[in-house]
């Protein structure tokens, strides 16, 4: 059978169980309301939670950046890529993160690759939550280490799994801070007491928390005053540019520096991007306001679709799961929210689990009550319509 035959039969069953996807194209900046492939949508989807990515601050420093220092770094950090924006970054986020050191990486997900591929060993035991993000699941199956599964942010499943790991040299907890299709939060303020009983060290995936959680946006660890031993994070979330980082000890830090692949092989951040998530991590820790005015927003939709009779999961967060179940149901809302002006795609498995398809909404601080209250009397008729409320 030629490859391209085979492959379309593979596509084809991926259509036929309604799983299949396409892109779109974001024909202007970062807006609540952008173009989407040329139609006008309200776009309800977005992890742009606090506004900043197309915040004028933040162009005016990147802007800045490119005359002084070009567009590409040009190489890897250990190479010619290092310049004083990534090291005066990685000292912001530390401080952000109250952590003695930071390292940036190029994306999120190369963060979470290059921690779990290189921190634990042969010997050790690392314990995933059930609803990690792919990255994760990813850096884990590149470890030495022996891997297990704890159920869904379950304290009883978690200790049930450390006391049977006492053979283990080394035991590891990595867990997503706040989790992207569920809005859950993970109760670190129990997870860091029951891994400290249990010799083990608490990894952190921060991306959907950074700058959103906590008095001032530090994230989980501030929210529940705890620290973990390894904080993982995003800058392509509330902080609105792109990249990774790992903060902790300027132990940890220098041996990521000289350890995770992921770092050591990949092309640096341009400078640019340095200098807008410098200006953005400013305005975050200047102004609460931004933050107010988005769970503002968050309560009102959430309580809106609750009423409803809607399955809303999730925990006080921006991301804020409408459970529809089935993969065609939810396809088919999609599209009518689309026909409607609202973009907001359907996440399907493998995404989530079987049965559980939905509409993933984000709200951000830029979305106003008109836009609001269109989305919640679109979720009202086309749930009646489709006989889902």
């Amino acid at each position: 059978m030629e490859l391209n035959e085979w492959l379309s039969r593979r596509i084809n069953k991926t259509k036929a169980a309604g799983l299949y996807r396409k892109v779109r194209t974001m024909n202007t900046a970062p807006l609540p309301e952008m173009l989407v492939d040329g139609q006008r949508q309200i776009v309800f989807s977005s992890n742009n939670y606090l506004g900043l990515a197309n915040d004028r601050r933040l162009v005016y420093a990147a802007e800045t950046t490119l005359h002084e220092f070009g567009v590409g770094s040009s190489g890897s950090r250990l190479t010619t890529g290092h310049t004083d924006w990534h090291q005066k970054l990685e000292e912001k986020i530390a401080r952000f993160k109250q952590t003695e050191a930071s390292l940036l990486f190029s994306s999120g997900y190369l963060a979470n690759i290059g921690v779990l591929s290189s921190l634990p060993e042969k010997g050790d035991l690392i314990l995933s939550d059930q609803l990690n993000h792919a990255s994760i699941i990813d850096g884990c199956r590149l470890s030495k280490a022996e891997k297990g599964v704890y159920n869904h942010i379950d304290m009883f499943d978690l200790e049930e799994k450390l006391k049977a790991a006492a053979s283990y040299q080394r035991r590891f907890i990595v867990t997503d801070g706040v989790f992207s299709m569920d809005g859950t939060i993970a109760p670190l303020d129990q997870m860091i007491p029951l891994a400290k009983r249990y010799h083990a060290y608490v990894i952190v995936d921060d991306a959907h928390a950074t700058g959103v959680l906590g008095e001032n946006g530090r994230g989980t660890s501030e929210y529940f005053g705890v620290h973990p031993d390894v904080v993982i994070g995003t800058l392509s979330k509330a902080i609105g540019t792109e990249g990774g980082f790992v903060a902790g000890s300027k132990v940890l830090i220098d041996f990521l520096l000289n350890h995770a692949r992921t770092f050591i092989f990949q092309t640096a951040l341009p400078p640019a991007i340095c200098a807008a998530s410098c200006a953005a991590l400013e305005i975050i820790e200047e102004s609460k306001d931004i933050r107010q005015l988005l769970f503002s927003n968050v309560k009102k939709m959430k309580i809106r679709l609750e009423e409803m009779g809607y399955i809303v999961k999730g925990d006080l967060t921006p991301i804020i799961p409408v459970i529809i179940g089935d993969p065609k149901t939810a396809v088919i809302f999609a599209e009518k929210l689309q026909e409607n002006g609202i973009y907001a795609p359907a996440i399907r498995p493998p995404t989530v689990p079987d049965g559980e398809s939905r509409i993933r909404l984000t709200v951000t601080s830029d979305h106003g009550s008109k836009e609001i209250d269109y989305l919640l009397e679109c979720f009202h008729f086309i749930g009646k319509e489709l006989k889902l409320i």
